[in-house]
């Protein structure tokens, strides 16, 4: 008897049995939609976290006070750690300076390394922008920059020019705004928006250009803001705040020398000593996405065990229902080795069975975890993500639980005695 012969008898069987069959398929189909599930949405969250936080620039980095850094796991506890291990301290009474306009300014003269360096200052994250009768809500986020600042955090012009020397250096009343701002004030076809006057707070505003969309997050958009120059900031807002330094390096290559030259440069212009450990802190604009990425790789493990439990369980169920298979049609299995077929025939057949059964599964468990998992997509506004390597996965370990759990049963039918099997009832 030939393999298609055999492989059309087995899925001849498996058809005729169908509400067996069926609920053998859910409970394989439930593993794999867990695994495949899961996994495609975590993969769909990765994408819209790295995205997020890419837009402000692989490859770069920030020098800011300690006090403006938000601690998210130990590493400030590893830090200070090493600290004690080199006998390194920072005096107290520096230890959460604020980086000056001067100090900021110096280190942007200073650093020769190949990179931009910018210069920026938030002002205020609550700010109403008035045009005539039209306002924001007040939350509007307003920053600001050098001439640099646009390029660091990787926004480009779609109408207008973007900061000039002298811009910067007067501190007169200028403005670039986001794509949100401009819809809320002139309408979504955003006409006569350069060259218009706009209000923030009480302070008017000449507005010089228009940033192209970034998108947004659920944790912000990226198109709700207003940015000045960083002089004009200091002359109206007065904030007594830290000023942070962006540094983008031509060649993401070269960014562990980029920020070994900058801690050294920036130690300098703070006057610490060799015995003092540094009293700012570096951080690269990914770290944020990498220690998310970290929390949601524990994730992964977890539905990845849930899966294997389940697909454990499918196997068993599996494995029974092909032994009471073996029973059910013992008369049948008689028969056919009284017509000659082989104990490898049997075998081959209770095989082919056990493993239609689980690929069924599996490529049902696939279809409905991708599209479960994409949902996740559809929410955060991610592209659809096809996850090749969990189909692969789910396609392999179904085949494996049908291989596994059909074994026993394949065994059992192919040592079965004809003439016993005939005489069954």
């Amino acid at each position: 008897m030939q393999k298609k012969d055999i492989f059309s008898l087995a899925y001849r069987s498996v058809s005729s049995n169908k509400l067996r069959s069926g609920l053998t398929v859910s409970i394989i189909a439930l593993g794999i939609t867990v695994l495949v599930g899961i996994l495609t949405a975590i993969d769909s969250m990765k994408g819209s976290i790295y995205s997020s936080f890419a837009s402000m620039g692989v490859n770069s980095f920030s020098i800011r006070n300690k006090a403006m850094q938000v601690r998210m796991d130990d590493g400030g506890n590893k830090a200070s750690k090493g600290n004690k291990r080199d006998k390194k301290k920072v005096r107290h009474s520096i230890s959460n300076k604020q980086i000056t306009y001067q100090e900021a300014l110096a280190f942007k003269e200073r650093f020769k390394f190949p990179a931009i360096v910018s210069l920026s200052q938030q002002a205020t994250g609550i700010a109403t922008v008035y045009k005539d009768a039209k306002k924001t809500n007040p939350n509007v986020r307003v920053y600001g920059g050098d001439e640099n600042y646009l390029q660091f955090s990787n926004y480009e012009i779609a109408e207008g020019r973007n900061f000039n020397a002298l811009d910067v250096q007067s501190g007169r009343n200028v403005a670039i705004l986001g794509q949100d701002v401009a819809e809320k004030l002139f309408g979504k076809d955003k006409k006569n928006v350069v060259n218009n006057t706009v209000r923030v707070g009480d302070v008017r505003y000449r507005v010089i250009g228009l940033l192209a969309s970034k998108g947004s997050s659920k944790m912000m958009s990226a198109d709700n803001v207003v940015i000045t120059t960083v002089n004009n900031v200091r002359r109206i807002f007065n904030r007594n705040t830290s000023y942070q330094i962006g540094i983008a390096v031509n060649d993401v290559k070269q960014m562990d020398a980029a920020q070994g030259e900058a801690t050294g440069l920036f130690r300098i212009i703070r006057g610490l000593s060799l015995n003092e450990a540094d009293n700012f802190e570096i951080s690269r604009s990914d770290s944020i996405a990498e220690m998310l990425f970290a929390s949601l790789g524990k994730v992964n493990l977890l539905a990845i065990v849930i899966a294997f439990i389940t697909l454990f369980g499918s196997a068993i169920g599996l494995m029974n229902i092909m032994l009471v298979s073996v029973a059910e049609r013992t008369r049948e299995i008689g028969v056919t080795k009284a017509l000659g077929a082989t104990k490898k025939v049997i075998r081959t057949q209770f095989l082919y069975e056990a493993t239609i059964i689980s690929l069924m599964g599996g490529i049902v468990g696939i279809l409905a975890g991708m599209l479960l998992g994409n949902v996740v997509s559809l929410l955060l506004s991610s592209p659809f993500i096809i996850p090749w390597a969990w189909i692969f996965v789910g396609v392999t370990l179904c085949a494996m639980v049908g291989l596994g759990s059909g074994l026993y049963p394949a065994y059992k039918a192919s040592r079965l005695d004809p003439i016993i099997a005939l005489r069954y009832e």
